[in-house]
């Protein structure tokens, strides 16, 4: 599936979760389009073959474009758009 960048203020937002070591809750899609949570601190935000990612303390790495919100804050829109 084609990476859309997300709304750079978003992305602001988990780099300074990342940032602060904070425990956040994250609602995101799998690649089935399945939703998930899960409460984890940001410890990494990397790009991999062009896609930007995060990897969380429990392991867990998720496509910036499956996020749904994080700490109630709503994935809304994409950079540049």
């Amino acid at each position: 599936m084609k990476y859309t960048p997300i709304n750079c203020n978003f992305y602001d937002t988990l780099e300074a979760s990342a940032v602060l070591r904070k425990i956040v809750e994250i609602e995101y899609l799998d690649d089935s389009g399945n939703e998930h949570q899960v409460n984890s601190r940001i410890v990494d935000l990397f790009i991999k073959e062009k896609v930007e990612f995060m990897k969380l303390e429990i392991g867990l790495e998720i496509r910036l474009d499956y996020l749904k919100s994080v700490d109630g804050k709503v994935l809304s829109g994409f950079c540049g758009i």
